[in-house]
């Protein structure tokens, strides 16, 4: 049985800090492992076969991922009904990302890190899928917009974790995971600990026949699809992107180096979502702002295939999460309107949830045929084209006027 943590009396909510503290966490959980630590550990234990091995990875955590979340979303749901809210459910998965942090530090082959990760995107979607109906229960529509915003702290925080793992030698690989676990839990266990805050049952019941038609829902689901696509390749192959780039004798500092364009490029998107987000509360121009930033996502991958510097390469990266960044991070907050049933959040966020983990099985597809080990020129267009598309769908959202 799951634990009853929600106890706080429904009406009264927590902070909206708390909450995006606990995103925080959330992305910390997998930013900098998936981005920089999981693709160090590839090339240690694969270093010919690495694009191939971190390809097989994601595909197979994107799957796993994808089940996990719609099963621990649907879970939550059921908890949620029967009056245990959802909240030990994110506590499972907290105990279960620690033990597969544990896992992965000690593969040694292939096989065990296929085996560590796919453990890991189990455990991590035990958090996230009842984390988000819980943003979504919670929270104010009235301040959707700004939690989009608040939401962009989880990319520039964890990536500036990252940067300091991967500078870190003294740690060595099992200090530097055990590092990410304690920081993990100190961004959630707040949002644990302070207990439930959503609407009484009776309004939400009352507030479903007012929601969205369900076209709606999928029209953002696929324009977030296009974007994310991008994102995984970005964040996934990025560290292979540079090598391709700089000489080989600059390789030893590159993770580093990588792990520090990351942190600028998520930190400076930041006041610009959060100006976004509160002006999205206040006018009736959401998808624009929405097209807009997935326009200047795709001149940032345009610009990325033509760089012939590290420093272009990192100013074109720079661009493109700016653009991007702002996108998911205000369609984030936004869509916990477009909800089509108040009784089954967690399950179709979990179905949401496949705008992220479908992109990597796509986006993994792309770069084994598109890219090369020292060329992803070609792959950057695609993506380019791609994020277009996603901006255009994005104006066929109604319920954004």
């Amino acid at each position: 049985m799951v634990p009853p943590f929600d106890r706080t009396h429904p009406r009264q909510r927590p902070p909206l800090g708390l909450y995006a503290l606990a995103n925080i966490g959330g992305v910390a959980a997998y930013l900098p492992l998936l981005t920089l630590l999981v693709p160090m550990k590839v090339e240690a234990v694969s270093p010919d076969g690495r694009i191939a091995l971190l390809s097989l990875v994601a595909v197979l955590g994107a799957a796993t991922a994808s089940l996990a979340n719609i099963l621990f979303g649907w879970l939550s749901d059921r908890s949620q009904r029967a009056g245990r809210g959802r909240r030990g459910w994110m506590a499972i998965g907290l105990a279960g990302v620690a033990a597969s942090y544990a896992a992965i530090g000690m593969a040694a082959t292939p096989m065990m890190l296929v085996a560590a990760i796919l453990f890991f995107q189990f455990t991590v979607n035990a958090l996230l899928a009842p984390l988000m109906a819980i943003m979504a229960e919670e929270i104010p529509d009235a301040k959707r917009g700004l939690t989009g915003g608040l939401i962009a702290l989880g990319n520039p925080a964890a990536s500036a974790l990252s940067t300091w793992l991967v500078g870190e030698t003294v740690l060595g690989e099992q200090g530097r995971l055990a590092a990410m676990v304690i920081a993990v839990m100190l961004c959630v266990l707040p949002l644990l600990l302070v207990g439930a805050g959503g609407a009484m049952p009776d309004e939400r019941v009352a507030a479903a026949p007012s929601r969205p038609p369900r076209q709606d829902f999928l029209i953002a689901g696929m324009a977030r699809l296009c974007i994310q696509v991008a994102a995984v390749v970005t964040q996934v192959y990025l560290l292979y992107y540079f090598e391709t780039i700089v000489p080989a004798a600059d390789y030893a500092d590159l993770p580093h180096w990588v792990g520090q364009v990351f942190t600028l490029a998520f930190v400076l998107p930041l006041p610009i979502a959060l100006v976004l987000g509160r002006l999205a509360d206040r006018m009736e121009r959401r998808r624009y702002i929405l097209a807009m930033a997935a326009l200047v996502a795709a001149l940032g991958l345009l610009a990325m295939a033509a760089a012939d510097s590290r420093q272009a390469a990192a100013a074109a990266f720079i661009l493109y999460t700016a653009g991007s960044s702002v996108f998911v991070a205000l369609h984030a907050g936004l869509s916990f309107q477009l909800l089509p049933d108040p009784r089954h959040r967690g399950r179709d966020l979990g179905l949401f949830n496949l705008t992220n983990t479908l992109p990597t099985i796509i986006g993994a597809g792309l770069t084994c045929t598109f890219a090369t080990p020292h060329d992803f020129d070609a792959v950057l267009v695609v993506l380019a084209l791609i994020t277009m598309a996603g901006g255009l769908a994005i104006l066929g959202v109604k319920a954004w006027r």
